[in-house]
């Protein structure tokens, strides 16, 4: 069957079998191996992307559902070959990977809330990332990575600086 899709700001036209996730096409067909494939029941989270501005379990939705989607993966969110987010910078500084196999669901799933909340509350932040399993950091560096990605870029716009009134 037929699927087109845009992945990453490419529009895309995929020849899939209808049974094919979206998690196995990103990664078979389109080489985007950065959507990692966990439980495949949708529990953990290593799948997600953001479709449509919404956080999804690639491995819940099959490719040809998502026909007409604007798919972005972790391979997507760099602002340029080579360049780090504001977000992914954060967790680098703020030593929020281990292991790193969890870490790309939860870059998405806290772009999507930085994309909505500019200021969110740890609550909120907890909400966001609560699909999402890690294994290594148990949370603490998770939640300050994002923490301080939404104070760098609640201040990318202004002249003033850091802790200014």
């Amino acid at each position: 069957m037929k699927s087109e899709l845009t992945v990453n700001g490419r529009k895309i036209e995929l020849d899939v079998e209808p049974r094919m996730s979206l998690l196995d096409a990103l990664r078979d067909e389109l080489g985007l191996v950065g959507t990692h494939a966990g439980c495949e029941h949708g529990v953990c989270g290593a799948c997600t992307v953001i479709a449509d501005g919404e956080a999804v379990r690639a491995c819940l939705i099959l490719a040809v559902q998502a026909d007409g989607l604007d798919i972005t993966t972790i391979e997507g969110l760099a602002p340029a070959r080579g360049e780090l987010s504001v977000l992914q910078d954060s967790f680098c500084e703020t030593h929020a990977l281990q292991c790193g196999y969890c870490t790309s669901g939860f870059l998405l799933a806290a772009t999507v809330l930085l994309r909505r909340t500019e200021n969110p509350s740890r609550a909120e932040i907890e909400r966001a990332i609560s699909g999402n399993l890690c294994r290594c950091t148990g949370y603490t560096q998770i939640i300050e990575a994002i923490e301080l990605a939404a104070e760098r870029l609640g201040h990318r716009n202004t002249n003033e600086p850091e802790g200014a009134a």
